[in-house]
């Protein structure tokens, strides 16, 4: 073969190989980019998987949080359970009271009464001493007895109170001021209480003294021998001394 034969041999081989080649890359491009459209489609079905995968995990979270929210109120809603069982109970309770309460107060009523006039009587048979402030007390409680603006309880309260006065007179001792007739007229006179076993007077000048005689219910003169005493006594029961031994005359125990 010639040479020149041989290079349009070689030509007509590299052409066909060239036509070969294109052919082959012609044939592959559909190929090529259906693998392109599938990697896309990939990629999106990716983006839509961890989307879901994204809200599933956020629908967990929130379940989970739904779930603690409901197993708290839960127990919450048992301890009110519990606190309402007791509040009916107490309920029950107090309305057992409340039909008791107009029961109570039908017997409270008469028993103030009775300890009111009881106080009285016991006021006018003791020791004549501030007359005018206990007998302002016992007009007091007379008074508020009428009245339907107090409670019983405030009521029973207060004659509690007048009578722990009362006791309370029995453990203390006292000067006062005030007037009293001697010999026919009014004097100015200091008053000495010690307890209720003494109540004695003294005119202010201190000429004139006397002691309260219970059997007798009056006022007995007293001797100048008890002047200094009774100074010394008034001055102790307004403290101006301190407290010390006192001589004075008292009625005897019966």
């Amino acid at each position: 073969m010639s040479l020149s034969q041989l290079f349009k041999t070689t030509v007509i081989a590299s052409a066909v190989a060239v036509g070969s080649f294109a052919f082959a890359a012609d044939s592959l491009e559909p190929a090529i980019e259906a693998g392109k459209k599938i990697n896309q489609s990939a990629e999106k079905s990716q983006q839509k998987i961890d989307r879901i995968s994204d809200d599933i995990q956020e629908r967990l979270q929130q379940f989970k949080a739904i779930n603690k929210e409901i197993e708290g109120l839960m127990v919450y809603n048992r301890q009110l359970e519990k606190q309402i069982g007791a509040q009916e109970a107490e309920m029950a309770d107090i309305n057992e009271s409340i039909d008791k309460v107009s029961v109570v107060e039908r017997q409270v009523t008469p028993l103030m009464i009775r300890m009111i006039d009881g106080l009285e009587q016991f006021v006018a048979l003791d020791v004549p001493f501030l007359p005018d402030e206990r007998a302002k007390r016992i007009a007091d409680l007379k008074s508020m007895m009428d009245r339907a603006d107090v409670s019983p309880s405030e009521k029973f309260r207060r004659v509690l109170e007048a009578y722990q006065v009362e006791v309370d007179y029995g453990k203390t001792i006292e000067a006062y001021t005030s007037t009293l007739e001697i010999d026919g007229q009014e004097r100015d006179v200091d008053f000495l209480r010690v307890g209720r076993v003494a109540l004695i007077y003294q005119t202010r000048d201190g000429k004139d003294s006397g002691a309260w005689d219970n059997n007798a219910k009056e006022f007995v003169e007293l001797s100048q021998e008890y002047r200094t005493r009774i100074s010394k006594g008034l001055r102790i029961a307004r403290k101006q001394l301190a407290p010390d031994l006192l001589i004075l005359p008292i009625n005897s125990a019966e």
